[in-house]
């Protein structure tokens, strides 16, 4: 074998192990507890069960926190419990030393799961993974990724 077949079999094999290490984990991680969300102006709307938070939003759970200039939240008309949040504008959600960047993100509480359109990014130490459309599972702590692509950072020793 030529030792360029194997350089690049060996970062095939890298890039695989990094797609799995930062999509997965052993345990799954639901959001837990309650969505507080604050912002300098809020608008309710009763009549269709909507909240909208504009300027320097931030909704945290007790596990991720969630950044964003506007944030649409929908709720359930019987019990009042979120059902979906779109965010636009400087997204930015960051849980554990994950984050994820994007111009717009929608949360849907039935399933965990929050979507990242308009050239999302998510930066785990120094690796980093982009693409157009990023799905974050975060039941499963897993991401699928429309056209992806990774960067690898090799770590250097002295």
């Amino acid at each position: 074998m030529s030792k360029q077949l194997f350089k690049n079999s060996i970062f095939v094999i890298l890039l695989i192990l990094f797609a799995a290490g930062i999509g997965y984990s052993e345990q799954a991680k639901k959001i837990k507890g309650p969505i507080v969300i604050t912002s300098e102006k809020l608008t309710a709307d009763k009549k269709t069960n909507t909240a909208l938070f504009e300027h320097s939003v931030i909704a945290r759970t007790s596990n991720m926190t969630i950044f964003a200039d506007k944030m649409l939240v929908y709720s359930d008309k019987n019990s009042g419990d979120v059902k979906r949040i779109d965010a636009s504008g400087n997204v930015r959600l960051i849980k554990d030393t994950r984050i994820i960047t994007s111009r717009e993100a929608t949360y849907f509480a039935d399933s965990e799961t929050v979507i990242f359109t308009g050239t999302p990014k998510a930066v785990e130490d120094n690796n980093v993974i982009s693409g157009e459309k990023m799905t974050y599972l975060i039941n499963e702590d897993r991401f699928l990724i429309d056209n992806s692509k990774v960067f690898l950072q090799n770590k250097v020793s002295p």
